[in-house]
């Protein structure tokens, strides 16, 4: 059964989905900057019939979750969704599927705990490359970037959503009503300004987290699904050659005519691919 609760994660309200019953594989689904546990949607139900057990949390600051007490890290994401996993009784190995910085995300949950991951998808993954959307760079500057992640005008939201997508027409007016909702919560903007000073600069994503993320997981090869829009206003598809370099085990996939959500914007080929990955792996120990 499919529930999105706020369950208490180490003194935080933390929102989480689950669906499916718990003695099913379990995947994680961990979404981008900025973004809630809605962008999975397309795959909640495709994904329980097919016998997984879907669990896709709030990143601590995003959607309706709330923040870390500390400054946003990358290592505070990740063991901010270990925590929310601990705290469902989740402890089997998993797959893990991460969109943007959501796949960084991932990449550092495998780094911190290798033994919890079974198989990684890396959806349109931050990690790669240093381009990244300006809007995201300014976001990054120390005062423009905060007076711009304080305050967000529905022009502005419907702007950043459109961004998102080659057809503009899923920039809809419940997916705008959604951001502008979560976008008036006085911790989202801090969070976003702080996870934009962390991981970028007005010239684009930082170096050094990048290699230092990729040298951590270098020892840790897993089964590996990345995936791609070819026309990505957020994250060039360019960045996906750095992604071969780096994963040349990994089988590679791109969206043509999709954007940065593919998993959105290409729901159901999306799902497909997802799933024929899967279940070409071996079956998830506990």
């Amino acid at each position: 059964m499919r529930t999105i609760r706020s369950i208490d994660v180490h003194g935080r309200r933390t929102r989480v989905l689950v669906d499916g019953q718990p003695e099913q594989p379990p995947i994680l689904l961990l979404h981008g900057i900025g973004r809630s546990l809605e962008d999975w949607e397309p795959q909640y139900v495709a994904l329980r019939r097919a016998g997984y057990r879907v669990i896709a949390p709030d990143l601590p600051g995003s959607g309706l979750s709330e923040r870390l007490p500390a400054a946003i890290t990358l290592t505070g994401l990740a063991e901010a969704a270990l925590q929310t996993l601990d705290a469902i009784a989740e402890t089997r190995r998993l797959h893990v599927m991460g969109h943007s910085i959501g796949g960084a995300v991932a990449l550092q949950l495998l780094a911190l705990e290798p033994d919890r991951v079974a198989t990684l998808n890396l959806v349109s993954s931050a990690g790669f490359g240093a381009e990244v959307h300006p809007m995201l760079r300014l976001a990054a500057t120390p005062v423009i970037g905060a007076l711009a992640t304080w305050h967000t005008s529905r022009a502005r939201a419907q702007l950043l959503e459109r961004q998102l997508y080659v057809d503009r027409s899923l920039a809809t007016a419940e997916r705008i009503d959604r951001a502008m909702m979560f976008a008036r919560r006085r911790e989202t903007g801090a969070v976003l300004h702080e996870t934009a000073r962390w991981s970028a600069s007005i010239r684009g994503f930082r170096p050094h987290w990048r290699k230092d993320l990729l040298h951590q997981v270098s020892g840790h090869v897993r089964p590996t699904l990345i995936v791609w829009g070819d026309r990505d206003r957020i994250l060039p598809v360019r960045q996906v050659h750095a992604a071969r370099r780096h994963f040349p085990h990994a089988r590679v996939q791109l969206f043509h005519g999709s954007g940065h959500l593919p998993h959105v914007e290409a729901a159901q080929a999306f799902t497909e691919l997802t799933l024929d990955f899967l279940r070409s792996q071996p079956a998830v120990c506990a």
